[in-house]
C-alpha cells in the first residue's frame, strides 16, 4: 500500500525535539512528530507522596490536550470536573515509562513531575509524549546536580516509544491519525535506549492478530526507536551549547 505522505513503511514521521523551550522549568522541551506537536515541562519539587520511602524519589506525569488540538474542539479537563479516562490512563502509561529511566534512590526527597499538554495531535500523542518526556526528564536531572541538590545524574538510560500497527494488511510504523482511525492492528511500544522492552499496548482493532505478527510490530517499533534514542541524545546535546 502507498501511504498517505509518502513514507516508507518503516519510516518515521519527520522529528524535531526542541529543548528548552520554557525558562522557568527545569526541564522542557518541545517535540514534533509530523504534525503532532507536545509541548513539555518537568518541573521538580522537595516533597514526595506518601507511598514513596524517605531515601527515594518520585517521577510521574500529566498529559492534557487543549481544546483545539483535535479536528473539533473538545472540553478541557478541569470544566468537566474530573480526568478523562483517556487521559488518566495515557498519563499513567508516561509516567511508568519514564520512571524505567532513573534510580529513584539518586533523587531522596524529591519528586520530578512531567507535564505534556498535546498543542495539536495527528496520532502518536502518548509515545511522542514519552519520547519527549524523557529528555525534559534529562535535563531536570541536570539541574539539580548542577545545583548541587543531588551528587549523582539519576538517569539510568533513555526511554522513547513509538506506535506501529497493521493498516491493510500491512505492517506501517509511527501511524499518523488517518492510518491509526483505520488500523486493522494499532500497537505502542515504549523501549530503554537499549533495546529493552518497558511496555506493549496491542489491540486487535479489526482482527485478531497473531503473535508472529506482533513480534514484526515490536521489531518495527525497535529501529524507530533506535532513531528516536539519536535524536533525544542530539536534542540533550544541543541543550548544553
Amino acid at each position: 500500500m502507498k501511504r498517505i505522505d509518502g513514507r516508507a513503511k518503516d519510516a518515521l514521521r519527520p522529528v524535531e525535539i526542541i529543548p528548552n523551550v520554557n525558562r522557568f522549568a527545569e526541564g522542557s522541551c518541545l517535540i514534533k512528530c509530523g504534525d503532532t506537536q507536545v509541548y513539555i515541562t518537568a518541573s521538580v519539587e522537595f516533597r514526595t507522596p506518601p507511598h514513596v520511602p524517605d531515601n527515594e524519589g518520585w517521577v510521574t506525569a500529566e498529559y492534557s490536550m487543549l481544546p483545539r488540538a483535535n479536528r473539533e474542539r473538545s472540553r478541557r479537563d478541569v470544566s468537566k470536573l474530573k480526568l478523562s479516562g483517556r487521559s488518566a490512563e495515557i498519563q499513567r502509561l508516561i509516567g511508568r515509562s519514564l520512571r524505567a529511566a532513573v534510580d529513584l534512590k539518586k533523587l531522596p526527597g524529591i519528586q520530578i513531575t512531567v507535564d505534556c499538554d498535546v498543542l495539536q495531535g495527528d496520532g502518536g500523542t502518548r509515545t511522542a509524549s514519552i519520547t519527549g518526556g524523557f529528555v525534559a526528564l534529562a535535563l531536570a536531572c541536570r539541574w539539580l546536580k548542577r545545583e548541587g541538590e543531588i551528587r549523582e545524574d539519576p538517569i539510568v538510560n533513555s526511554v522513547a516509544a513509538v506506535s506501529a500497527g497493521i493498516v491493510e494488511n500491512a505492517l506501517l510504523l509511527d501511524l499518523r491519525y488517518e492510518e491509526d482511525s483505520s488500523a486493522m492492528v494499532d500497537l505502542n511500544c515504549v523501549m530503554t535506549g537499549t533495546g529493552e522492552l518497558i511496555e506493549v499496548q496491542g489491540t486487535g482493532e479489526g482482527r485478531p492478530f497473531r503473535v508472529e505478527e506482533e513480534q514484526k510490530l515490536v521489531r518495527l517499533c525497535a529501529r524507530g526507536i533506535g532513531e528516536l534514542t539519536a535524536l533525544q541524545q542530539k536534542a540533550l546535546a544541543e541543550a548544553e551549547r
